[in-house]
């Protein structure tokens, strides 16, 4: 069985780890600290704090801004539970709008018509790694200032909605000349073990906040609220006579270990130059298969201003219905080869069809989801798998469809 997108795991990943764990110290500490750094130099923002999930920082920086009860967060209705279930922890309101119909991510007219005097937070999300149209985005909030209604000490400041980007999938990915990570006020990648750059679990919040915010110091406090609300970590803790901490806040724990960062410094050496190329030369013998049949609709992973990270390659196959689709995919697997589904749309989860959501309200995100497949990409994918892939889809597709 091909799988669908398992991590690598090879000598140099086994080796920093092992370094870690032979240095005595794999909670936070210094290995944490130089990713961060090195994250933040990659992607061109301000200060990057690492944690152990995505969606802990999304959570994390809708909390700072004070996001809370009759507040209202816009995000598209194509994405996964985590960006709507962060908002409900904190006490608002998601609000969904419809996506494109070409390349899955928000439509910026939709978000627009959502915005009310209640709006305090837009979630664009980089489906599949390619970025949203983050200049219309940011605009949006600017052209909307004078109605926005701030709550809290950190909303007066910004005095405007804040575009938190959900980039989970994006990492590496270019828009306009830029990095994904400094596109909006802060962004929020994923490293779990199935995203390009891993740390087997883990995240990172990169911090790109306008002036009179000071990156810096919001990165300190971050640190703080992220492990427990305690004025100093272990690694501080451990310098002659400093033992003695302080809780300033009643803070969360949310912190990356330095196993965690081992991977991931491994990881982001040979990501542009190693990682994306095979990445890119999968999707390139994707596209090159199916472009020219017109069963397909291929997706867009590069435009004249962007350049997604070749997370997924979600195919989709036209004029059929989910049905159809969910049968092609029995096919594929019985072929010995693993798909997915990128996603089951949030509206259409028990959880917010109770809370009064409905799918039907957004046909352009269903109709994406009915006859989407996500193809397997992976590092150790060979030339010959990936023809069996291939194969696989287009004999599949004969078969239910003939």
């Amino acid at each position: 069985m091909i799988p669908f997108s398992p991590p690598r795991i090879d000598d140099k990943i086994i080796a920093e780890v092992t370094a870690a764990l032979k240095s005595g110290w794999i909670t936070t500490g210094p290995r944490t600290k130089d990713f961060e750094k090195k994250l933040t130099a990659y992607c061109g923002n301000q200060s990057t704090l690492c944690l152990n999930s995505a969606t802990a920082g999304l959570e994390i920086m809708l909390r700072w801004f004070g996001v809370g009860e009759g507040d209202e967060v816009i995000l598209p209705a194509y994405t996964y539970s985590a960006t709507a279930n962060v908002v409900i922890h904190c006490g608002a309101k998601p609000v969904f709008v419809d996506v494109n119909a070409d390349d899955f991510n928000i439509n910026v007219s939709n978000i627009e018509k959502a915005i009310t005097p209640n709006t305090k937070v837009i979630m664009p999300v980089d489906f599949a790694g390619f970025p949203c149209d983050y200049d219309e985005i940011n605009a949006l909030v600017v052209k909307h200032k004078s109605t926005f209604k701030a709550n809290s000490k950190n909303q007066e400041l910004l005095g405007r909605i804040m575009v938190l980007s959900d980039s989970a999938h994006s990492f590496g990915a270019d828009y306009k000349g830029k990095k994904c990570g400094s596109l909006a006020d802060v962004s929020v990648f994923s490293f779990h073990a199935v995203k390009n750059l891993t740390t087997a679990e883990g995240g990172a919040v990169a911090l790109n906040f306008p002036a009179p915010f000071d990156n810096t110091e919001l990165y300190n406090y971050l640190c703080m609220y992220t492990l427990h609300g305690q004025n100093k970590d272990a690694l501080a803790k451990t310098q002659k006579g400093n033992w003695k901490y302080d809780i300033v806040e009643a803070g969360y724990k949310c912190n990356m270990t330095d196993m965690s960062a081992a991977i991931g410094l491994v990881e982001l050496e040979r990501y542009d130059n190693d990682t994306q190329l095979k990445r890119k030369h999968i999707f390139d013998a994707y596209q090159a298969a199916f472009i020219n049949d017109n069963r397909f609709q291929v997706p867009v992973y590069h435009t004249d201003s962007k350049t997604g990270c070749y997370h997924l390659y979600p195919l989709r196959i036209k004029g059929i219905t989910e049905q159809q689709r969910d049968a092609i995919m029995k096919e594929i697997f019985d072929c010995d080869v693993s798909v997915n589904v990128h996603f089951i749309p949030v509206p259409a989860m028990t959880f917010y069809k109770n809370l009064g959501y409905d799918l039907k309200n957004y046909p352009v995100t269903y109709d994406n989801f009915s006859r989407e497949i996500s193809l397997p990409v992976f590092y150790n994918l060979t030339d010959e798998q990936t023809q069996t892939v291939i194969s696989a889809v287009i004999k599949s597709v004969d078969k239910v469809l003939n």
